[in-house]
């Protein structure tokens, strides 16, 4: 493989298909996406998502009164797959991108920061905060023939954590990091 500079990306000559690409300022602008989802952890878990009035009676639930009314209706599966789909796993990775890039952004590099990358790159495969939001859609469809719906600070800042991971996620080069990491810690 080439070595590569910011912006260039190396392509196969015969189907055309990119092999391997080097974004551009990928340690900044994944750091600065993680710290701002960071911050938005607390409001899009904790704020109400959206209202719901029904026979005259309002009820609101943020993510967290989601899982809380799951666990006192005895539904323990769905309350752990959804605390750890959709809460557990995004925090993990956002906060292990901001790790990572906070350690390369300042070089501190140790030696467990392979490792942790290697764990953090199994995570990708795990984040469900999409899913979770599709059926957020899906059920305010459903519910707007029947009741009166209303949309809360909760669900926007759910969309902008949910907007933050991704970004955070794809604007990290994950070959850059391979390639300084093994060179810095690998014989």
């Amino acid at each position: 493989m080439p070595e590569l500079k910011q912006g260039q990306s190396a392509k196969c000559v015969r189907c055309g298909s990119t092999m391997a690409e080097r974004k551009v300022d990928s340690i900044e602008r994944s750091f600065n996406w993680s710290l701002a989802g960071v911050l938005l952890l607390f409001p899009a878990i904790l704020l109400p998502i959206m209202g719901v009035t029904l026979a005259e009676q309002y009820h609101n639930a943020s993510l967290l009164d989601c899982i809380l009314v799951l666990i006192e209706r005895e539904f323990y599966m769905i309350a752990i797959l959804v605390f750890l789909f959709a809460i557990a796993v995004p925090v993990v990775r956002l906060f292990g991108a901001f790790y990572i890039t906070y350690c390369f952004k300042f070089k501190k590099f140790k030696p467990s920061l392979l490792n942790f990358f290697r764990a953090f790159h199994h995570l990708d495969n795990w984040a469900m905060l999409n899913v979770f939001m599709l059926g957020i859609v899906v059920s305010m469809y459903k519910l707007l023939d029947d009741t009166e719906l209303t949309i809360n600070m909760g669900l926007f800042a759910f969309i902008l954590w949910l907007i933050s991971s991704t970004m955070a996620s794809v604007a990290l080069d994950h070959g850059y990091i391979w390639q300084v990491l093994e060179d810095e810690f690998v014989d």
